[in-house]
């Protein structure tokens, strides 16, 4: 079985503006690089994993493919791509080739309604059939409402929710956010991380202790083949070492799922199927 971590990020400060990074988040604010998470990854028996895009400009596409090539247990990447501007993201999907397995670009908690746009549904029209997975952190209703919108409108668009949808764990909340990852879980190209965000570790003052009934319920949704466990590292910093991270998470979903079959699919088979990680068609 491969284990695949499937989010996380590298980083230089000096190299770019991090608008989502302010002063609640000093513990971060530093260079994170591939030797830095070589260590973690194998004192947790983690094989490969998912580098993800953090900036939101042509320069971090072409650092991506620089740490990844410094990674050899990097298995996929996920760039960006102004999605919300079709013409500049068409231009830079041809521009930075055919090297990315997804894409996404940061939405904070910006409205979405973007995603109904003819030219919009289109532009991942062509991801989709291009095989180009789409990540997406709905933190919002609002958000998570039109996901669910371009998902039934791309059908065929492998679409990954991170982050678990933001669930409100910090609240001890349940709805929307309840029936809103089973709307999105109907449609069956939706498949959805079990990690955490930034803006759940933010609200929270230390690493939960209750995910197992958010992550019962996502079982119950998705099924675990389109389950992905990731550790969003370094983010995850605020709140835990990888080591506690990971083990925490991984832990959660042994005590949901119900079969060793299930548990190697969150653990890596779910996200060497929607990244078409290395070793795989």
């Amino acid at each position: 079985m491969t284990v695949i971590d499937a989010h996380h990020h590298f980083w230089r400060v000096a190299a770019q503006d991090q608008p989502w990074r302010d002063d609640r988040h000093n513990a971060i604010a530093r260079d994170y690089s591939p030797d830095d998470l070589a260590t973690e990854l194998a004192a947790a028996g983690v094989d490969q994993t998912v580098l993800i895009q953090s900036v939101d400009e042509p320069a971090e596409n072409d650092r991506l493919v620089r740490y990844a090539a410094e990674a050899p247990y990097v298995g996929a990447v996920v760039g960006w791509l102004p999605l919300s501007d079709p013409v500049a993201a068409r231009a830079e999907w041809k521009r930075s080739g055919d090297v990315f397995h997804g894409v996404r670009c940061l939405v904070g908690r910006d409205p979405l309604e973007w995603l109904s746009r003819p030219a919009a549904v289109e532009l991942f029209t062509d991801l989709a059939a291009a095989g180009v997975s789409w990540d997406v952190v709905p933190v919002t209703a609002e958000q998570a409402a039109a996901v669910i919108g371009l998902a039934e409108a791309v059908p065929d668009l492998r679409i990954i929710v991170d982050h678990l949808g933001r669930p409100p764990i910090d609240s001890g909340g349940w709805e929307p956010w309840a029936t809103q990852l089973a709307q999105l879980a109907a449609s069956p190209r939706v498949a959805l991380k079990v990690s955490l965000g930034i803006d759940l570790l933010t609200a929270l003052p230390t690493w939960p202790d209750d995910v197992d009934r958010y992550v019962a319920w996502v079982v119950e949704c998705f099924g675990a083949d389109r389950l992905m466990l990731a550790s969003n590292w370094p983010v995850v910093l605020l709140r835990a070492s990888y080591q506690e991270a990971w083990s925490a998470l991984r832990s959660t979903v042994e005590r949901c799922v119900a079969t060793p079959n299930e548990l190697a699919a969150v653990l890596g088979g779910t996200a060497a199927h929607n990244y078409r990680t290395k070793g795989q068609p």
